[in-house]
């Protein structure tokens, strides 16, 4: 195994601690067992607690940039694209979305750390302004906001999978919530032109 693919093997196993353990629980000894190698080669490529932190955090952001970002041609698909992402947090997504939830709280303490995980809301924010706008919506900054706003704010909830609370938001039908989420902001298809 090369330097490059040993590298990604440890910060894919520092996501998984992170997910798993939270930010105390994020040691290099814990992301060596995770990683199944031996003791202090995490630390011989992450030296220091920041630098174990700055590698999981790029590696989130690649781990978003690979995320499949297919362009909606209209409401319907658009609808079924956010919803699939929705169901995403609760299943394959999980254990990047619970490290990036992570990651977000140690950033809110080391600027540093703030400018790196900042690229994925930047991007995000982009991302589905530009998707609504090719589902043809009427797009404004404030409307794609809100989309990605209410989006962001399903995630810690869809995470904690408490099944009151997503019966409360409407999460716990994704699809619904997306439809939902769209005619709140834009109004209903048939309403849309007003």
């Amino acid at each position: 195994m090369g330097n490059q693919d040993r590298r990604k093997r440890l910060q894919d196993a520092a996501i998984e601690v992170l997910a798993e353990q939270g930010g105390r629980g994020l040691t290099h000894r814990a992301v060596d067992t995770a990683a199944g190698v031996p003791l202090g080669t995490t630390k011989n490529y992450f030296p220091t607690r920041q630098a174990l932190l700055r590698a999981v955090a790029e590696r989130c952001v690649e781990l978003y940039r690979d995320v499949p970002r297919p362009v909606p041609g209209d409401r319907r698909t658009l609808v079924a694209m956010m919803s699939t992402l929705l169901a995403d947090v609760a299943g394959p997504g999980r254990p990047r979305l619970l490290a990036y939830l992570e990651l977000q709280a140690e950033a809110a303490r080391a600027p540093w750390l703030a400018d790196i995980v900042d690229a994925i809301a930047e991007a995000d924010f982009i991302a589905f302004e530009e998707a609504q706008r090719a589902a043809g919506l009427p797009v404004t900054p404030e409307r794609a906001r809100t989309v990605t706003l209410a989006l962001h704010a399903a995630i810690p909830h869809l995470l904690a999978a408490g099944p009151r609370t997503l019966a409360a938001a409407g999460l716990d039908d994704p699809v619904g919530f997306a439809r939902d989420l769209l005619d709140s902001v834009y109004g209903r298809p048939s309403d849309a032109m007003s």
